[in-house]
């Protein structure tokens, strides 16, 4: 590979950048970035480079990766609520994937900093209006007025004290015991938990009390959990100013000479339309310390992924990138292989995570976006029974998910039909898993881990 030119925060502005807003006033842009460089970062180094060896772990076959959340975070739902349903309901998946599936879990939430969308145009049609796509609250609002889809730059500046808010109580949380296996009751959500979930409960306090019993159980380990965030990084100009130099990290080229990191996040992820090799997207990605997460889905090819991973991983760091594979349930058995094939010709260890979301997407005869419960679990299936077949391994999920009662995505044991989607559509762009919803998932791929 051809020497690349020297990486900054800010090399890639000499490249195509993709899915970026026009704004109206470019004074107003700068003093926006401005503000954001001189914020304290959100995460510390410390926590990336702990995620990186866990994912590392996970890759190879020793952890399991569920990562999950909203399709995009809105400012409106930044309560103590909503917050802890969503840390609930992956509380619930990554106990019952961890008892039935025999795997420790790392859990990453889309949360604190997933207020951005890429959109297939820069302008939709709303009751026979053209108006500036939604583009997520980071660029603009939801609501179908000119003024408010109008991109506002003040919105990068209050999506970092959103995410900063949100981060907060996460830790507070977390921090307060709020995962403590002892006491899984705080983890209820606000349907009924199923009759296998209670199950599993038993059997964990049964097994707690059977440890302690010997003096084999340290509380501590119980009460707090590792709990990690993540988002597509989507918007440069945001994700540039929440860059630091950190003295001492470990960066791709020069280990232990010190890092950039992006400290937004601990994860972060670059999507379908903007996996362009020569953009601004992997230009920018390929430079921070971050673990980063690659978006395949039918527009990539296997030559082409095996070049993203030479530009992004040179070094080939353990836990450095994760794979995230998302073909549809009718796409998949004949993109993956391929796929699987190059990235062992070319040597690589990544970790493969299947998105089961995005492919499966259709819409209803009265215009709502959704997804069928059984195409998201075939597609899970599958992507389980190729890795076998091919000699890899599966090592992740990635869900559009929340822990409250939407109808949004039909079927599940007890899911809504397509009749009941308006009762209680609430996402601003992509349908999501409810609470009942994805708990059963989990139980499903705890079965699928167990082979």
């Amino acid at each position: 590979m051809a020497k690349l030119p020297t990486w900054n925060p800010h090399s890639w502005q000499a490249l195509p950048a993709s899915q970026q807003p026009a704004y109206p006033n470019p004074s107003e842009v700068e003093q926006a970035l401005a503000q954001l460089r001189r914020l304290p970062p959100l995460v510390v180094p410390e926590e990336v480079d702990r995620l990186q060896n866990l994912l590392a772990e996970a890759a190879a076959g020793k952890r399991f990766l569920l990562q999950g959340g909203d399709c995009a975070e809105q400012f409106k739902d930044c309560t103590a609520e909503a917050i802890a349903d969503k840390l609930r309901v992956l509380l619930q998946m990554s106990v019952v994937l961890t008892h039935s599936g025999r795997r420790p879990v790392v859990r990453v939430g889309r949360i604190a900093g997933q207020y951005a969308k890429p959109r297939s145009s820069d302008l939709e049609k709303v009751r026979g209006v053209a108006l500036p796509s939604y583009r997520g609250d980071l660029v603009n609002g939801v609501a179908a007025t000119e003024a408010a889809r109008r991109a506002d730059p003040q919105r990068m500046v209050e999506a970092y004290f959103h995410a900063s808010a949100t981060l907060n109580h996460l830790r507070a949380l977390i921090e307060g015991g709020f995962a403590d296996l002892h006491h899984p009751e705080r983890w209820e959500l606000h349907q009924p938990s199923t009759k296998a979930y209670q199950a599993v409960l038993e059997q964990v306090k049964e097994s707690l009390d059977f440890l302690s019993a010997l003096g084999n159980l340290e509380r501590g380990a119980l009460e707090r959990i590792d709990f990690f965030t993540s988002h597509e990084a989507l918007l440069l100009a945001y994700e540039e100013a929440l860059t630091r130099w950190v003295p001492g990290g470990g960066r791709p080229g020069e280990l232990g000479r010190g890092a950039h990191y992006n400290l937004g996040a601990h994860m972060l992820w670059v999507g379908e339309r903007t996996r362009t090799l020569e953009g601004a997207h992997l230009e920018y990605l390929r430079g921070i310390a971050n673990p980063i997460g690659v978006k395949v889905g039918p527009s990539a090819t296997p030559d082409g992924l095996v070049k993203i991973l030479d530009l992004l991983d040179p070094l080939q760091r353990p836990g450095r990138i994760t794979l995230i594979t998302r073909f549809g349930v009718d796409g998949i058995q004949e993109a993956l292989p391929p796929f699987i094939r190059a990235v062992k010709r070319a040597g690589r260890q990544v970790l493969w995570s299947c998105d089961p979301m995005h492919g499966n997407g259709i819409k209803t005869e009265s215009g709502l976006k959704t997804r069928h419960f059984e195409a998201i679990l075939g597609e899970l299936r599958k992507a389980f029974e190729i890795h076998r077949e091919h000699g890899s391994h599966l090592g992740g999920v990635h869900f559009e998910l929340t822990g409250e009662a939407v109808t949004e995505c039909i079927g599940g044991s007890s899911g809504p039909s397509e009749a009941d989607l308006p009762r209680a559509y609430e996402s601003g762009c992509d349908p999501r898993l409810n609470g009942q919803q994805s708990l059963e998932m989990a139980f499903l791929i705890a079965g699928m881990l167990r082979g």
